[in-house]
């Protein structure tokens, strides 16, 4: 499983990366991974504004629809459109193109609570 140590990571197999107090959030290696193949990505609405561990998008395999939940709180303000046209991507580029949303942070300290690279392992594991 590819666990970039840049990134935190939430109990949820979601992983955020901050910059600027902006945070992009996706879901990890291995979620993709247990879902197998992506089909539809629903994501969240620009403006919506959510608490840590809420759901905030979904995502539907082959298998399963998946919730996805805000590691943070905050508001959206972006988020990744070509995943309405190529779902796919969150099994070929989980950290990169794959992105779902980003979100303005409420409150920066919640990070700090998230696991980092070597915690995330364990889980998994």
């Amino acid at each position: 499983m590819n666990i970039p140590e840049n990134l935190r990571y939430a109990e949820s197999h979601e992983w955020i990366l901050v910059k600027n107090g902006i945070g992009t959030v996706g879901i990890t290696d291995h979620a993709q991974h247990e879902l197998s193949d992506v089909v539809f990505v629903e994501v969240p609405k620009i403006g919506k504004s959510v608490s840590a561990k809420e759901t905030i998008a979904v995502v539907e395999s082959v298998k399963a629809a998946s919730d996805i939940y805000s590691p943070v709180s905050g508001e959206v303000v972006e988020v990744n459109d070509s995943l309405g046209s190529d779902p796919a991507l969150i099994n070929t580029d989980p950290f990169g193109k794959a992105w779902i949303y980003k979100i303005k942070l409420s409150n920066p300290a919640e990070v700090d609570s998230l696991k980092d690279a070597k915690a995330y392992a364990a889980q998994i594991a």
